[in-house]
C-alpha cells in the first residue's frame, strides 16, 4: 500500500499572515486542498494521512471533495521531522512495514501526477526515493557565514523536493534511532534515512513544484492559478 503523509502543521511565520500559508484561500480553496485532491485522485496512492492542528481538521474535511482515501489526522510536533514521526506512529494501526510512505508538504500545491508516479516507481528496489533538481548557480561554501571559503562541485549538489517516498518500517526505525536533540536538527525528510544507512534513489524533480514560503511565493502561485 502507498500512503501519502501530508504535512500541514506549519504556522507560516515567514508569510507574516494570521492564517498559516497552507490555509490561505486561493480561488475559493485552501492551499492544502490542491495537493490533497491530486494525491487522493492518484491511482497509485491508496491512502492519505494529514498532519495538522486540530482546529483545521474539520475545514479540511469540509473542503476536500472526496475523503474516501483519507485515513486520519495527526497533531504536529515541535518541528517538521517530529510532525512526520507523529504521523508514522498514528499510521501503525493500518500500515505494514513494507508499505511506502509518500511524504509531501501542503505548501507544494502544484505537485503533478507525473512526479508522484515517478517517485513511487523510483522506490522499487530501494529504501527510499527523492525527487531532486540540479543546481544552476555556482555553489560556494562559507565557514563563517561572511567569507567564501571554498567552491563546491555543482554537478554533485542537488536540491531536494517533495514528495519523498520511503519504506514505512525501515524509515520509522531510522527515525526512532535518533535522539530528541538530533530530531530537532533535522530539516529534510531524507536526513534520518541517510543517517540510518538506507538506500535512497533519486528521480528528476519538477521546476513548477515550488514551495510557498514567502509572500512572493504566494503571489506567484496566485498568478499561476489566475
Amino acid at each position: 500500500m502507498n500512503i501519502a503523509l501530508v504535512l500541514s502543521g506549519g504556522i507560516g511565520t515567514r508569510l507574516l499572515s494570521e492564517v498559516p500559508k497552507q490555509y490561505v484561500t486561493v480561488r475559493g480553496k485552501m492551499v492544502v486542498i490542491y495537493c490533497l485532491q491530486v494525491l487522493c485522485a492518484h491511482s497509485m496512492v491508496d491512502a492519505v494521512h494529514v498532519v495538522a492542528e486540530r482546529a483545521w481538521w474539520e475545514p479540511v474535511l469540509t473542503e476536500l471533495p472526496d475523503v474516501s482515501k483519507l485515513k486520519g489526522f495527526s497533531v504536529p510536533g515541535k518541528n517538521r521531522q517530529l510532525s512526520i514521526m507523529n504521523g508514522l506512529i498514528d499510521m501503525e494501526r493500518y500500515a505494514d512495514d513494507e508499505d511506502v510512505i509518500l511524504i509531501h508538504d501542503a505548501v507544494r500545491p502544484l505537485v503533478s501526477n507525473k512526479l508522484i508516479s515517478a517517485t513511487l516507481s523510483g522506490i522499487a528496489g530501494h529504501d527510499g526515493c527523492v525527487p531532486v533538481l540540479p543546481m544552476k548557480d555556482t555553489v560556494y561554501l562559507s565557514g563563517d557565514g561572511v567569507h567564501l571559503t571554498d567552491r563546491l562541485e555543482r554537478s554533485k549538489i542537488l536540491a531536494g523536493q517533495a514528495p519523498e517516498a520511503f519504506v514505512y518500517g525501515k524509515y520509522r526505525r531510522a527515525n526512532e534511532q535518533l535522539t530528541d536533540d538530533e530530531m530537532m536538527g533535522i530539516y529534510g525528510s531524507a536526513e534520518p534515512a541517510l543517517m540510518g544507512g538506507l538506500d535512497i534513489a533519486t528521480v528528476h524533480g519538477d521546476e513548477e513544484n515550488f514551495k510557498i514560503t514567502t509572500n512572493a511565493d504566494l503571489e506567484r502561485y496566485r498568478g499561476i492559478m489566475g
